[in-house]
């Protein structure tokens, strides 16, 4: 049996995150978004619940209490970014086993499948220090930049007010919820369990900003 490296404890800060199994691709369409931003909401609770039943009105259901507060989360076609903090010791681990065990169980029966949908136990790395944690924002939200430029990252961007019309638009982060849009899926996060590093959303957009000028400093 395999020991997690990373102890989580409550009252700190994590960012998760998983793949499909060998890479594969784990959100084909619109549906299979929805669902698992549904699932972000409804299986965070310490309640039971019937993973079948996840309906329209999902975002008004009434869970009780949380297992966890989410901060920041991201999906992408093969994987996904969380960033989360527990209510209480073990409480990463049994929403993260709920979560998984949903989206699979609605994934494989869409797609008659069997098996291991995502690759193995969830991976995790601890925010234990101030600039990282503030870091893991704009990380977990500039990943779909990548559906533009794959290389960004060492790549000069020429349009930056492109690239943020791109994450302005991309529906299945939680970044518009920083930009304060109002929408449904707003309820996935709790932020005022974390740090207010954007006290409003042109300091968040300049975060951002910064992280993508980042390459065009001449060395």
């Amino acid at each position: 049996m395999s020991i997690r490296k990373v102890a989580f404890v409550a009252g700190e800060f994590y960012h998760v995150y998983n793949r499909g199994n060998s890479k594969q691709v784990i959100f084909h369409d619109k549906q299979d978004y929805n669902r698992f931003l549904s699932l972000l909401y409804a299986v965070n609770t310490k309640e039971n619940i019937v993973f079948r039943l996840v309906f329209e009105d999902i975002y008004k259901y009434d869970r009780g209490e949380r297992l966890v507060s989410i901060g920041a989360y991201c999906l992408m076609s093969n994987h996904f970014h969380l960033l989360l903090t527990e209510t209480e010791d073990g409480s990463i681990s049994k929403f993260m086993q709920k979560l998984t065990t949903a989206y699979s169980m609605y994934y494989n029966e869409k797609y008659e499948r069997t098996g291991s949908l995502f690759e193995g136990k969830f991976k995790s790395e601890h925010a234990n220090n101030d600039r990282y944690l503030k870091y893991l924002f704009s990380y977990i939200h500039l990943n779909p930049v990548k559906i533009i430029d794959k290389n960004w990252r060492t790549n000069k961007i020429k349009n930056k007010q492109k690239v943020l019309e791109f994450l302005n638009n991309y529906k299945y982060s939680s970044y518009g919820d920083y930009l304060e849009i109002d929408r449904f899926e707003s309820t996935i996060l709790n932020r005022e369990a974390f740090p207010d590093y954007f006290l409003h959303k042109e300091m968040f957009v300049k975060e951002i900003f910064e992280w993508l000028s980042f390459g065009d400093q001449e060395i």
